[in-house]
C-alpha cells in the first residue's frame, strides 16, 4: 500500500494507472499533474485524481509512489524537474515504450537518485488517448516488462514487481538494450508501416475511392496508423537505431517480393508467402498481450 500516487501525465496511460491503482486498494490518494492544466482538472473532474498539482514538482511532494506517463522525448526535463524532492523511501517508475534512452536520461537527471527508478514497459495500450479514454482494466492481465540497471535497488525492483502483480499483471525482466531491440521489431516497425501505407494510399489522386472499398482485413492491418501522433513520434526518433536495423530487414523482405513479381516467378513467390504463413500460423500472442 502507497499512501500517496503523484502522477505525471494524466492521459491514457497514467490515468488509467491512477484508477486501477485505486480501485486495487493501492494507493490511498492520487496527485496528479498534466502540463495541459485543462488535462488535469478533467482528470479530477472524471475521479482520475484527487487532486491537482500545478507542477510535477509538486505532485511528487509527499508522495512515497512517483509515475511518468509522459512521451519518452520529456522524460529527462521531467525528472530533473522533480528530482530535488525525491527520497530514498519513494519508488519511482515510468510506462515508456523505449528503455535505452530512458534509462540514460535517468542516469544523466536522478544521478544519486537513480536507484529508486524502475523503469518499466506495460504491454498495453490503445488508439485513442486522452484521460477520457483512462480505464481501470487497461492493464489487467497484461505482461509488464521490468529494465533494471546496475544501480537499480533490489528493494525498489522487488516493489515494482509487487505493485504491478497487484494490478494482475504478468512481470518479467529484459536488459534497456534487449528490449529496444525487440520492441523496434514486433512493435515500432508495424507501427512505422502502418502509418506509411496510409499515407501512400491517401495520398494518391484516388485514394479515397480505393480507401472507400477497403474491407476487415485493411481495417484490421492499418488499425495501428491511428496512434497518438506525439507519442509515436517520440518513440521512432528515441529507438532509431534500432529501428533502422529492422526497417533494412524489412526492405530487403520486400524487395525479394518485388523482385519476384517482376519476374513473373510464381513457385518461387509461392514460396514466400508459404513461408510467411507457416511462421504467422505457429506464432501465438502472449497471454494478455494487445
Amino acid at each position: 500500500m502507497f499512501e500517496q500516487l503523484g502522477l505525471i501525465g494524466c492521459g491514457l496511460m497514467g490515468g488509467s494507472f491512477a484508477l486501477a491503482a485505486k480501485r486495487a486498494g493501492l494507493v490511498r490518494r492520487v496527485v496528479g499533474y498534466s502540463k495541459s492544466p485543462s488535462t488535469t482538472e478533467r482528470a479530477r473532474q472524471l475521479g482520475v485524481i484527487d487532486v491537482e498539482a500545478p507542477s510535477a514538482l509538486q505532485a511528487v511532494s509527499g508522495s512515497d509512489l512517483v509515475l511518468l506517463a509522459v512521451p519518452v522525448a520529456a522524460t529527462e526535463t521531467t525528472f530533473k524537474s522533480i528530482r530535488h524532492l525525491l527520497t530514498p523511501e519513494m519508488l519511482v517508475v515510468d510506462v515508456g515504450s523505449t528503455k535505452r534512452d530512458v534509462v540514460d536520461a535517468a542516469r544523466r537527471a536522478l544521478k544519486g537518485a537513480v536507484g529508486n527508478f524502475v523503469p518499466c514497459h506495460p504491454i498495453t495500450g490503445r488508439e485513442v488517448s486522452g484521460v477520457e479514454n483512462a480505464d481501470a482494466e487497461l492493464y489487467k492481465g497484461k505482461p509488464v516488462i521490468l529494465t533494471p540497471i546496475e544501480r537499480t535497488l533490489t528493494k525498489k525492483i522487488d516493489q515494482a514487481e509487487a505493485m504491478w502483480r497487484a494490478l494482475g499483471c504478468r512481470v518479467s525482466r529484459m536488459s534497456p538494450e534487449s528490449h529496444d531491440a525487440a520492441f523496434a521489431a514486433i512493435s515500432h516497425l508495424p507501427h512505422l508501416i502502418a502509418f506509411a501505407l496510409m499515407n501512400s494510399i491517401a495520398g494518391q489522386p484516388r485514394g479515397n475511392e480505393f480507401l472507400s472499398l477497403a474491407g476487415p482485413g485493411f481495417r484490421d492491418f492499418s488499425r495501428i496508423a491511428a496512434s497518438d501522433p506525439q507519442m509515436w513520434r517520440d518513440v521512432l526518433i528515441a529507438n532509431r537505431e534500432e529501428l533502422a536495423e529492422q526497417m533494412r530487414h524489412f526492405q530487403h523482405a520486400l524487395a525479394q517480393f518485388e523482385q519476384l513479381i517482376a519476374a513473373g516467378q510464381t513457385d518461387a513467390l509461392e514460396q514466400l508467402i508459404t513461408q510467411a504463413s507457416h511462421a504467422r500460423a505457429t506464432w501465438r500472442l502472449t497471454p494478455g498481450a494487445q
